[in-house]
């Protein structure tokens, strides 16, 4: 029982430690606003600090299933959820930054501005699709929605594929940093299916 409590205690400290971690790229862009240090073109840099963490936080998402495997430890899937709203809560911030900053909350501006830049559409697209993702990550909404809950979920990944995409669409001149989230996302992708597939073979055996 005072191992259980010990160890119980030793997460909540890592998650403690994990929850800073994940606000820091926040507050140094709260520090670059107000010391002025966003370089010529402000927006368009909060445009790109803030997708770049939601991707960021997204694909780390996405790797908490391998490093269980690797490591052979329950510990990184209880950090998911945590980074699955860090992704959400710095998309949330990207969008606001075009919403407020780049459009002044105009429709008239979106309206023109959307269908002419493709990539908005896309980049909405996976915002659309995170937020049910957000909604439903609750252990309540969990037991809820029962297995249902895990083919909802599943949507991570093409929401991963569109942000690829927004980025690859967003970048004129160097393409590498895009190509690295696509080649990223493939071994992903590629693991989940390989899991996906012993899963099914398991299965079949029984």
């Amino acid at each position: 029982m005072a191992k259980k409590r010990l160890i119980k205690q030793q997460l909540v400290v890592l998650k403690t430690f994990v929850f800073i971690a994940c606000l820091m790229p926040f507050m140094f862009i709260i520090w670059e606003t107000v010391f002025n240090q966003l370089g010529a073109d402000p927006i368009q840099t909060l445009h790109f600090r803030t997708g770049d963490w939601a991707l960021r936080f997204l694909f780390i998402t996405l790797s908490m299933t391998l490093l269980q495997r690797f490591f052979h430890s329950p510990i990184p899937m209880r950090f998911r959820r945590m980074l699955g709203l860090f992704a959400f809560f710095y998309a949330s911030l990207h969008v606001l930054v075009w919403l407020v900053l780049d459009q002044s909350l105009s429709m008239e501006n979106m309206i023109k501005d959307v269908p002419q830049s493709p990539y908005i559409m896309v980049g909405l697209l996976a915002y659309f699709m995170l937020i049910p993702l957000a909604v439903t990550s609750t252990s309540g909404m969990m037991r809820l929605l029962g297995h249902s809950w895990f083919t909802l979920h599943k949507m991570i990944y093409p929401v991963a594929l569109l942000g690829v995409l927004h980025f690859f669409w967003l970048t004129k001149l160097d393409y590498s940093e895009p190509f690295i989230y696509l080649a990223i996302l493939l071994v992903l992708l590629a693991f989940r299916v390989a899991l996906t597939r012993r899963g099914s073979s398991v299965k079949q055996r029984v």
